[in-house]
């Protein structure tokens, strides 16, 4: 399995209501796209201090390699990231990804 792992900073405009509204986006993938098996979102609760603004994200979970490679060409992520993409600090720069191997 693959764990799909984004991390974000949102611009400080975006309205919490905006974000829901994005996720909700992101989140309608599951089932949409074969092998995407679940998506959580939410907001960074480590204490730690850590984040480097890195303040929102999202993992989704992929049933293998090819289930991600079918994720990442879909057309109805594509738009769903260009929204995310235009809601963050720095478009490209407030956002980072990084995929995980599970069993």
């Amino acid at each position: 399995m693959i764990r799909h792992c984004v991390f974000v900073k949102f611009r400080a405009d975006v309205s919490a209501a905006e974000r829901a509204e994005i996720y909700a986006g992101l989140n309608a993938l599951v089932g949409h796209i074969d092998g995407l098996l679940r998506a959580d979102f939410g907001p960074n609760i480590s204490p730690e201090g850590v984040s480097q603004g890195f303040d929102d994200g999202f993992i989704m979970d992929l049933a293998d390699d090819a289930a991600r490679d079918r994720y990442l060409v879909d057309p109805a992520h594509k738009a769903a990231g260009a929204r995310l993409v235009a809601a963050l600090e720095g478009g490209r720069d407030g956002i980072m990804v990084f995929d995980l191997r599970v069993d």
